[in-house]
């Protein structure tokens, strides 16, 4: 984890690992939840390095690693997605984003996200740090090839559109 800002943070990190990232066979890439700026800062970084040398890029969800990791089907993972929505996640199940009263039976959240509302009642933080969840998420099947690293949209964005006029005092022929 970097403290740095995402420009450089990815950069530094894979310096201070030892990783010579021409030798690497593949990338795992999370997609999201988490730091939009971030996210996309390693998606670029990830597509020009493809671009050097073709490979393979496998993205998966934060929250996915997580819910893995502990292997608990009963458990939501959730995660602020801003506006009183919120991220969540159960084992097996899809990345959804839902009000806070759409939450129901237990709860945890990775330590360290950040959040913006009240975190929901009763929810438990848990550790996040990949080089602890890891050799528990490995094998699993939550990994999915992509040719176009990008961060996780829940649907694409729409954008309102207009046609560009003249400004004219009103009652002006």
């Amino acid at each position: 984890m970097a403290e740095e800002e995402a420009g450089t943070g990815i950069f530094r990190c894979v310096e201070k690992l030892g990783v010579d990232v021409g030798h690497a066979r593949a990338f795992a890439f999370c997609d999201g939840p988490g730091s939009v700026l971030g996210i996309r800062t390693v998606a670029m970084a990830l597509r020009t390095w493809v671009v050097l040398a073709p490979r393979p890029v496998f993205a998966y969800h934060s929250l996915a690693a997580v819910a893995e990791s502990l292997g608990r089907d009963d458990l939501t993972i959730v995660a602020d997605a801003r506006r009183e929505l919120w991220h969540a996640f159960v084992r097996g199940g899809q990345l959804r984003r839902v009000p806070l009263r759409a939450l129901s039976g237990p709860l945890a959240m990775p330590e360290n996200f950040r959040h913006w509302s009240a975190l929901p009642p009763g929810v438990r933080l848990v550790p996040y740090s990949l080089a602890t969840l890891w050799p528990r998420i490995a094998e699993a099947d939550i990994f999915r090839a992509t040719d176009a690293p990008d961060a996780f949209l829940h649907e694409e964005p729409s954008y309102a559109t207009w046609t560009p006029q003249i400004h004219r005092p009103p009652n002006a022929p």
